[in-house]
């Protein structure tokens, strides 16, 4: 109920910072392909932190 008071934690601001760069990459690769790659390339960046906290929470 009252979840909008909870900070958000790094994985879960990582988690959506890589969607919102994929969904960049996705609208730009009808257009700017270049742009396209380099928007997956910064997604991609994320993943390893993304697996090192999912690896610390286990």
């Amino acid at each position: 109920m009252f979840s909008f008071f909870r900070k958000k934690s790094e994985l879960e601001r990582l988690t959506e910072q890589y969607q919102s760069l994929l969904e960049a990459s996705f609208k730009l690769s009808t257009t700017d392909r270049k742009a396209s790659d380099l928007k997956r390339a910064e997604a991609e960046a994320l993943v390893p932190r993304m697996d090192e906290l999912r690896s610390a929470q286990n």
